[in-house]
């Protein structure tokens, strides 16, 4: 367990700002004056985490007194992770129940152990509280069972046994706040417990109406009542305050049913919470109760379709269980057949815009439930979708909004990524909804303000959020709120309004087959430059009466609607009729296509943003099958582990016998990692370091694989040298771009009995078959192994020995060699002689006695000429991203600077990678935290945007466009909004390089 305190740490850096703080945690027995009490580090650090350590403090000390048992609570506490997780999170997450746990201290004892509660034990605990035998039939069933305690008593008793269940629970959903090692309640759970929590507290108070309305049983007739959950109730995801809204079905519908109806709604309004029948025929002018029969004759002749879509949601909880399910098995055939009443789509959709409507302006912004973006524009997509296809479709009739979208996505309703985005900010904005209601035990559905900075952070504590490192714990909160919020209004206005819910078609009507002046329009309007071409790429692709062109007609309106919120559609329209015919004869393209929404979606994102994609993917098709989402309990293909892949492509190319078959074989398992890579990095599930690592990991399996095959094809039983490849520049730092060379020495060593001249012939020639064969023209990537960085530079030997590397570099090295050396790394060959290598060049690129004045002069000399006359003519400094200000050589020349004057006395610093080089010498103290930042940040940009120009354009670039598509694609290749200004990305690049380039100037060149 870490320490609490460190040098310079107060209570205040935990979260405690009270004055009191420290004298309360002194009595308490956890605070020792200046550290934690020896035992009491863990109750500090839950202390720490709970969402308001203040408000938990002081209600710990107020439950501390009132205990009669306080050695054991204490011993407890320290010993038991969830005892603390569950204490300290409800206590700074709620003062209701805070105030609960403290009015009857001895429940602190549920908080104990991990075990999530258990719903099948509510209506025994609650029934049992008012004295009802939990065995018996319910009340409201014939001959059914009545509680013992009447009027306040079985109020009070109700309450309290309702507060002490919602207490655990409450506990187990906040344990992960306090104790992040302890299980996450998922929101979904959370809502169907109290869901079954708020049955059995309606169960237990129609037990007590059944008392109080009938105190002889014979008083009750032989009348049968039930109570219909409809609303969260019925769909198992009730908040932890809100009306539970019911409908009655008695038979007889008699004066007496009405009496046992209105008193259960008494008892558990005073008890535990209000209960609503204004969902009941005629809302509230109707009558409370009604018969089965009754029901039917309304619903049928007099039902509105808000009506049949309030029933989707209808589930027996309480009263007589035959009677209800019988209520559910009349009204459920009217509510699939409802979708098809005249203008029901209309019907539902002016509905959602009145509730809409009723939402004050001034609150809009932040409503949860209400507001646009808000939980009603899922909830009601979710349930029109339900209604039109539940018709022919029972896999969607789920009265739960998660299994129901679900159970769309499954069913090819809604796309699936659409599905599971919908479905996560579903679960984050009730995620927030929960932790508001859970404060004060009041019904709300209101962010706080933007100004109430403790608000918010209490929200965002009590929701599990954490700073990110560009932003605290506010702004990660406020940002997620608008992202989620938006992410819910452009699929609920996709899906809700959209034409295809007029009929059952998977298309909209008016789009699945477009007629030629339509199309232009509709083309024109989504942002195509040249209609006229794109109709061009259209008739090539639905021409014909074969099954691909029938497949492409269903398929092309998805599919230009896709491409529409890319950068450049008019070039993805092209590209996917590129792959579309390169593909012509691959059976399983079009159905890949047809069944998995998320490829389309994926693709139609590459295509329009990338051309080195569309030039990869025609001969490398079957990564397509890789941008399908992931089997259940699998990851994404796209994010394989590059050690697997490396090890792979050098079985497969170690099977090939010929040397030309092997080489082939190496650059055509590289162009399919490329693309995997280039998917994965332009889709946004590879970060940079990520995307580097796993390109140059590819390139050296390469080297490995075809180096390999070229000696066993020279046939040597017994080679005349061992021959090792040392790895130099962005290889040797394993940060290799797409359009990257890889750089190289090669090093040979005679084996016994071969002289140096032999050694060196083989090695050669060894050298040379493997540049040759991997820089053969072909239709994959150029693999150019650029060996220029060997002493003499071409003029040299293209391989050495390592003694005649010894003998050069102790006679004639030059500053800038041993600065190359920085990045030299063995990666293919003879490990030993590898090794050996590295022991030889260290005590040239790690001086002990570091750097003289003048050496550092000269390297700065060398890199200002660099940048001066490196630097294309007419290239924009501020947008170059290898030579301009705070761009890659910027940052990598710092970091080479630092390590020639400080390796030889930090081994830590001894890394041919610039981020960890970076990272050790803030850790070393040669540069701050905030420099390490910068610089960071710098190099990272940097090569995020060359990798995505040459992602965009397909060719290698340094230079980012200042304007137009190509701009637009960087920006989005990138992260940015396709239809956002791209504009703001130049700007975010310009800001952080120019950050970087005031670290570089004032750390390397000493300004």
């Amino acid at each position: 367990m870490r320490s609490v305190t460190r040098t310079g740490t107060s209570l205040a850096r935990l979260g405690l700002t009270e004055p009191w703080a420290e004298a309360t945690l002194v009595e308490l027995g956890w605070w020792a004056g200046d550290r934690p009490v020896a035992g009491a580090e863990p109750v500090m650090w839950s202390l720490a985490r709970s969402p308001d350590p203040d408000l938990a403090l002081r209600s710990a000390e107020r439950l501390v007194a009132a205990l009669t048992d306080r050695p054991a609570f204490d011993a407890a506490l320290r010993e038991d992770p969830a005892l603390r997780g569950r204490l300290f999170g409800v206590l700074g997450s709620s003062t209701a129940l805070g105030d609960h746990l403290i009015t009857h201290p001895d429940r602190w004892h549920r908080l104990r152990g991990g075990a999530a509660p258990d719903p099948a034990g509510y209506p025994a605990a609650l029934l049992t509280a008012v004295g009802a035998d939990p065995d018996v039939p319910p009340a409201g069933a014939a001959e059914g069972g009545r509680a013992t305690l009447t009027g306040a008593a079985a109020v009070e008793a109700l309450r309290t046994a309702y507060r002490d269940e919602l207490l655990v629970l409450a506990s187990a959903d906040l344990a992960a706040v306090g104790e992040p090692d302890l299980a996450v309640l998922e929101v979904d759970e959370v809502a169907a417990h109290l869901s079954d929590l708020a049955a059995a507290a309606l169960q237990a108070a129609i037990a007590v109406a059944a008392a109080e309305a009938f105190p002889t049983r014979g008083d009750a007739g032989e009348g049968r009542l039930a109570v219909i959950a409809m609303g969260k109730c019925g769909g198992r995801e009730l908040n932890y305050v809100s009306d539970v809204d019911v409908v009655f079905v008695a038979e007889p519908a008699d004066a007496r049913a009405s009496k046992l109806a209105a008193r259960m709604m008494r008892v558990a309004g005073e008890a535990c919470f209000e209960v609503d029948a204004n969902l009941r025929p005629e809302g509230r002018n109707g009558e409370l109760v009604r018969t089965l029969d009754g029901h039917v004759s309304y619903y049928r002749r007099w039902a509105k379709t808000w009506e049949f879509q309030a029933l989707l949601k209808a589930r027996p909880i309480a009263g007589d269980p035959e009677l209800g399910a019988a209520y559910l098995d009349a009204v459920a055939p009217m509510v699939w057949n409802a979708a098809e009443r005249d203008d029901f789509v209309a019907d539902v959709q002016a509905m959602r815009r009145r509730v809409e409507d009723h939402v004050k302006p001034e609150i809009a912004e932040r409503e949860l439930k209400l507001g646009r973006g808000g939980l009603r524009d899922v909830e009601f997509a979710v349930q029109l979708l339900q209604l039109v296809h539940g018709r022919t479709d029972e896999a969607l009739r789920s009265p739960t909004t998660l299994d129901a979208l679900a159970a769309l996505a499954d069913g090819g309703y809604v796309a699936r990524e659409d599905g599971a985005n919908l479905a996560a900010s579903y679960r984050f904005l009730r995620l927030l909804e929960h932790r508001l209601q859970l404060q004060k035990l009041r019904r709300t559905h209101l962010l706080p303000a933007e100004d109430d900075t403790a608000g918010l952070r209490w929200l965002a504590r009590a929701a599990r959020l954490r700073p990110d490192g560009r932003r605290d714990v506010v702004g990660v909160l406020l940002a997620e709120w608008t992202r989620n919020a938006r992410r819910v209004r452009r699929l609920h206005e996709k899906l809700f309004y959209r034409p295809l819910l007029t009929a059952v078609s998977r298309l909209p009507a008016d789009t699945a087959r477009l007629s030629e002046p339509a199309a232009k329009a509709r083309l024109a309007a989504l942002g195509w430059a040249s209609p006229e071409g794109a109709l061009g790429h259209l008739r090539a692709l639905t021409a014909g009466v074969s099954r691909a062109a029938s497949i492409q007609q269903t398929l092309l309106p998805v599919l230009l609607e896709e491409l529409s919120g890319s950068p450049d559609p008019d070039r993805g329209l092209l590209a996917y009729r590129r792959v579309s015919e390169a593909l012509a004869a691959t059976p399983w393209y079009l159905r890949l296509l047809r069944d998995e929404g998320l490829v389309v979606t994926r693709l139609m994102k590459l295509l329009g943003t990338s051309a080195l994609v569309p030039d990869l993917l025609v001969r490398a098709p079957e990564v397509l099958r890789m941008l399908a989402a992931p089997a259940p309990g699998q990851g994404d293909e796209l994010t394989r582990d590059p050690a697997e892949v490396a090890a792979s492509l050098r079985a497969t190319v170690a099977r090939q016998n010929d040397p030309d078959t092997a080489a082939a074989t190496a650059r055509s398992t590289r162009r399919h990692e490329m693309l995997r890579v280039a998917c994965a990095d332009l889709l946004g599930v590879l970060n940079t370091e990520q995307v580097c690592a796993a390109l140059s990991s590819v390139w050296v399996a390469v080297l490995e694989a075809t180096l390999a095959s070229v000696q066993r094809a020279m046939g040597a039983a017994r080679p005349p040298a061992r021959i090792s490849v040392i790895g130099m520049g962005r290889l040797g730092g394993a940060e290799l771009g797409y359009g990257s060379d890889a750089d190289v020495l090669f090093v040979c060593e005679p084996v016994e009995g071969v002289t140096d001249q032999e050694a060196v012939k083989y090695a050669t020639t060894v050298a040379e078959t493997v540049r040759r064969r991997l820089g053969a023209p072909s239709p994959d990537p150029a693999l150019v192994v650029d060996a220029d960085l060997r002493p003499e530079g071409r003029s040299g030997p293209l391989v050495r020995t390592l003694a005649s590397y010894a003998a050069y570099y102790a006679r004639w090295s030059e500053q800038w060699e041993a600065q190359a050396l920085l990045r030299a790394r063995p990666i293919a060959g003879d490990a030993g002689l590898g090794r050996r290598f590295v022991e030889l060049v260290d005590p040239i690129r790690y001086p002990a006695d570091g750097l003289s004045d003048a050496a550092v002069t000269e390297i700065r000399r060398i890199k200002s000429r660099v940048d001066a006359e490196r630097l294309p003519r007419g290239a924009d400094r501020s947008l170059h991203t290898k030579l301009g200000l705070g761009g890659l050589a910027d940052v990598e020349w710092t970091v080479q600077l630092l390590q020639l004057q400080h390796a030889g006395d930090l081994p830590e610093l001894r890394t041919t990678s610039t981020l960890e080089g970076l990272r050790e010498a803030g850790e070393a103290g040669l540069l701050s935290a905030e420099d390490v930042s910068e610089l960071t940040a710098g190099w990272t940009m940097a090569t995020r945007a060359r990798n995505a120009v040459m992602l965009v354009r397909g060719k290698p670039g340094d230079q980012l466009p200042r304007s137009g598509r190509e701009l637009a694609a960087v920006a989005a290749a990138l992260g940015y909004p396709p239809s956002g200004d791209s504009g703001v990305f130049l700007d975010d690049y310009r800001r952080v390089t120019r950050r970087t380039r005031a670290v570089v100037e004032r750390v390397f060149y000493g300004w």
